[in-house]
C-alpha cells in the first residue's frame, strides 16, 4: 500500500468479546484498514459512529442497547457517510432483505472467515453491496415474492405524509406543514407503517421507494 493511500477507518460492534477480539486482530493485520473503535453495546456504537464517522461499521444485528437495524436506521436518518455492514449468526433471508432494503452496505454471516469479512469491508467502501452466499438465493426469493404482491394503496393524505417523512421531517413538522395536529400525523404514520408492514421511519421510506410510492 502506498503511504499516500488513505487507510479505511473501521468500527466493530459486537457484544461477544471473543468474536469481537478476533475480528479486531484481523482488521489490524490488514495494512489498508485502521480500527478506530470496538464496541460491545449498540448505543455506544452509534455514539462512536456519529462522532467519528468511520468509513465502514461492522455491526451485529443483535446488539444490547440498540440493535443493528436501528443503528443502520439512525445512520441513514442523520445522513452519515458511514457504510454499515450487518453481521448475523442466523440464516434468515427475510431479515437480510429488510436490511438491504433499509440501506445496509452488506449482510454477512458471523461464520465467515475474518479475512473474508475484511474483504467485505473493502468492497463496501468501494460502493459494492456485499451479500454472504448463503443469503443470496433467499433474497432473490424475497424479491420475487414482493414483486408478485400488489403494492399497498395509500390515501392522498398518507402519500403527503410519506413524502414529507422521506424528506426527514418530524411528526410535528409534518403537522405544521399540513396544518394538522401532531397526534393526527402520528395516526397517519401508524396507518402507513401497517400498510407497508414496517415498524419505523427508515424501513417505511425504504419500502416505499421499493414500491415506487415516492416517485
Amino acid at each position: 500500500m502506498s503511504q499516500r493511500q488513505k487507510r479505511l477507518r473501521i468500527l466493530i460492534a459486537d457484544d461477544h468479546p471473543v468474536y469481537r477480539q478476533g475480528l479486531e486482530r484481523a482488521v489490524k493485520e490488514r495494512p489498508e484498514l485502521e480500527l478506530v473503535a470496538s464496541c460491545g453495546d449498540g448505543r455506544d456504537a452509534l455514539e462512536r459512529i456519529t462522532a467519528d464517522e468511520p468509513d465502514v461499521a461492522i455491526v451485529d444485528v443483535r446488539m444490547p442497547g440498540l440493535d443493528g437495524l436501528k443503528i443502520l436506521g439512525a445512520v441513514k436518518r442523520d445522513k452519515l457517510r458511514t457504510k454499515v455492514i450487518l453481521l448475523t449468526g442466523y440464516e434468515d433471508s427475510a431479515s437480510a432483505y429488510r436490511a438491504l432494503a433499509a440501506g445496509a452496505a452488506g449482510y454477512v454471516s458471523k461464520s465467515s472467515d475474518h479475512m473474508e469479512l475484511c474483504d467485505s469491508v473493502v468492497a463496501a467502501a468501494r460502493g459494492e453491496t456485499v451479500i454472504a452466499p448463503q443469503f443470496a438465493a433467499g433474497i432473490a426469493s424475497e424479491i420475487q415474492l414482493r414483486e408478485t404482491t400488489d403494492r399497498p394503496a395509500l390515501t392522498e393524505r398518507e402519500g403527503e405524509v410519506l413524502r414529507l417523512l422521506a424528506e426527514g421531517r418530524t411528526a410535528q413538522k409534518i403537522g405544521d406543514e399540513l396544518h394538522l395536529s401532531e397526534a393526527t400525523i402520528k395516526t397517519h404514520l401508524q396507518n402507513l407503517y401497517s400498510k407497508l408492514s414496517v415498524s419505523d421511519r427508515a424501513a417505511a421510506v425504504a419500502t416505499a421507494m421499493r414500491w415506487g410510492l415516492l416517485e
